[in-house]
This record gives C-alpha cells, structure tokens and sequence, in this order.
C-alpha cells in the first residue's frame, strides 16, 4: 500500500517545482511509515498486561476468597501471561495503541534521527551552495521535521525552520500526510521569501521533485 496516491504525489512534486523556481533552493520531501521499529514498545505492553492482570487476579482473591479452584495459580499465572501477550500483539497492530506507550522525548529523537539519515540516503548535502532542504513526515509519530543543509546558516535559524512546520504535525493524524506536506510546503516558502530566497542558481532543479516513500527505517 502506497504512502500517498498517484495524485497526491504529483501535486506534492508540482508544489515543490514551484517553490524552487521562486526561491531559488531544493527541496525534497519524504514521507515515511515509522521513524523506528520502536522495539521496547511491545515489552512495555506485556509488562502493562501482566500487571494488570495479575492486580485483578489479586482483587479478586480479596473479594470473593471463597473461590478456590484446582491449580488456581496456574491459570493465574496463564492468564496474566496471556494478557500481557495480548497487549503486546496489539501495538504491533493498532498504532493508536502503540503510541500510547510512546513517550514524547523518544518520539522526537527518532524523527530527528530518521530525518538525518534521509538527508543523508537521498543525498540533499550534495547541491551548489549547500542549499538543500529535507522535510520529513513520520505517519506513526504524527511528526513533521526539517533538515537543512549549511548553506542557510546565518539567514535561516533552526528555530525558524522548525516554527515553520512546527504548527502542522496535527494535520497528520486529521488530513494525512499529503494535506500536512503541503502546509509545510507552504510554510516553508513563506519563510524563504521572507528572508530573501527568490533568484535563479546555477545547476537548478539539481534533485528529483517527486516525494520519497519510505516504509521502514
């Protein structure tokens, strides 16, 4: 299953030949699945479903201690197994599950660490100037992030890159990536014609227009 339909993609390609003709800089988009296999998830699950488990079973004792059965301990033990098992299976399957057991501070990293590694796969460093840009949307995290080559430093401050997107990383989880890359598209440009980007370069258009698909890290 495609990250983006055929339309999508080629409005997003459109959009990016655009605002590079205007301001004078590359760009390219990426949209990803997961910034991360995220491998700790499932074992917070099973821990979380055990627990759980076995303060019902514990609750249960307390409250009706008349209930003793053959190997009682076993089949407590088998269900708290079972429900941690299940919970575990579950943010393998269910996302909205998953992220659940997802701290925000880790979310960050991973995106910024996936954007790095795309910046540095699809080769945006290697343009005149230094004057790529990479915008990266993560699907699980629900994240935009921005990676821009030095050629930008001193006229483009890592806060004002990451203020531009910043504001359409809920577009993500309400209108899916391509709404949310456009924004960001949009926002970008803004912020380049602000500071100044608008003439022709030598060597333009040196990187593909059409966005990236990544299904895993």
């Amino acid at each position: 299953m495609n990250l983006l339909t055929t339309a999508q993609a080629d409005a997003i390609n459109a959009e990016v030949a655009r605002i590079e003709a205007r301001t004078g800089v590359e760009i390219v988009a990426v949209v990803t699945a997961k910034s991360s296999h995220y491998p700790q998830i499932p074992w917070k699950a099973f821990a979380l479903g055990v627990s759980l488990a076995a303060a019902a079973t514990v609750i249960g004792d307390l409250v009706r201690p008349e209930w003793p059965a053959p190997h009682s301990a076993f089949l407590a033990v088998i269900a708290m197994l079972g429900a941690g098992a299940g919970l575990a299976l579950s943010t393998i399957f269910v996302p909205g599950i998953a992220r659940v057991f997802l701290r925000g501070p880790r979310r960050d990293f991973e995106v910024r660490q996936c954007a790095r590694e795309m910046f540095l796969r699809h080769e945006v460093f290697a343009t005149h100037d230094r004057m790529g840009v990479l915008v990266l949307v993560s699907l699980f995290e629900r994240k935009l992030e921005i990676v821009a080559d030095r050629g930008f430093d001193g006229r483009v401050a890592a806060v004002e890159w990451r203020a531009s997107i910043e504001r359409m990383a809920p577009l993500v989880a309400t209108e899916g990536p391509a709404a949310a890359l456009r924004e960001g598209l949009s926002a970008i440009e803004a912020l380049l014609v602000e500071k100044g980007y608008g003439s022709a370069r030598p060597g333009a258009n040196e990187l593909p227009d059409a966005p990236r698909e990544e299904r895993a890290p």
